[in-house]
């Protein structure tokens, strides 16, 4: 069975679920890396993704913004010119109360008796201000190529979103 719309989870009506002792078997998520590129770069400028609504966005989402935005700064940058950082984890755990649809289905489940649900993933709660990748630049002609990367990644999150650049003083 493939998975259900975004439009599913993006919205929040409930407070977060992230009491596991109570669900059995939460699935692992799909972003693994959290950090890509040079953690020692001497870093001047920091571009950030920053979110200007409340919503949930899934584990896929996240994987899908961080390989978008790491993949076009590996091939126009090369790895040592950017430390990219994603800042949410998904925490909070997705439920599903599967039904079936086909004939004689009506036999085989319980409708809404005990409808707690099965784990089917997890999400990350995003606030509105909250930071959801950093890149980090030391080169200031590079910034235009972190925005972009930005850029590419909020289009595979839900929501809208702005880029910030700062300069770090040391």
């Amino acid at each position: 069975m493939p998975l259900r719309p975004a439009r599913c989870y993006t919205n929040q009506d409930k407070p977060p679920y992230t009491r596991r002792e109570y669900i059995q078997g939460v699935p692992p998520p799909k972003i693994s890396k959290y950090t890509t590129g040079n953690p020692y770069i001497e870093a001047r400028w920091v571009a950030q993704l920053i979110a200007e609504k409340r919503c949930i966005v899934r584990h896929n989402a996240l994987e899908a913004a961080r390989l978008m935005a790491q993949r076009y700064l590996s091939t126009v940058l090369g790895e040592q010119k950017y430390f990219m950082v994603v800042r949410k984890y998904p925490h909070h755990v997705l439920r599903e109360n599967k039904m079936l649809a086909f004939a004689g289905a009506d036999r085989l489940q319980d409708g809404m008796r005990l409808a707690f649900g099965k784990p089917v993933g997890t999400a990350a709660i995003i606030n509105p201000g909250d930071v959801i990748i950093d890149i980090y630049i030391s080169d200031e002609k590079d910034l235009d190529q972190a925005k972009e990367a930005l850029r590419r990644a909020g289009t595979k999150l839900p929501e809208r979103y702005r880029i910030v650049i700062r300069e770090i003083r040391k």
